[in-house]
């Protein structure tokens, strides 16, 4: 299957983030598995982890020039939410947060 853009990304509360696919998917990428290493330790700070945007043409997503995650990995690496059980942020948060306790 051949990976999907991604359309839009937002940052979520516990270090996680909402992936919209081109094809309408959307994932939640935590990125709790990421921070330990050297390469992304600056996405400890909040600020700097809610500065994240899309990279043209949807092939990954990026803080800066040196930290930045790819479409595969965000596909393969993501779970998938329903979007019809989401009910705007909150209730995914919620959700998430049951979904982890």
């Amino acid at each position: 299957m051949k990976i999907p853009r991604i359309r839009s990304v937002s940052p979520l509360e516990g270090k996680r983030l909402l992936v919209t696919f081109a094809d309408g998917t959307q994932k939640v990428y935590d990125c709790r598995q990421i921070v330990h290493l050297e390469r992304f330790r600056l996405l400890n700070q909040e600020a700097f982890f809610k500065a994240i945007t899309v990279d043209p043409g949807g092939y990954g997503v990026s803080w800066n020039n040196d930290m930045d995650l790819s479409e595969y990995e965000l596909w393969h690496n993501g779970v998938t939410v329903d979007s019809k059980d989401i009910s705007g942020r909150e209730g995914l948060e919620s959700r998430l947060a049951s979904n982890c306790a």
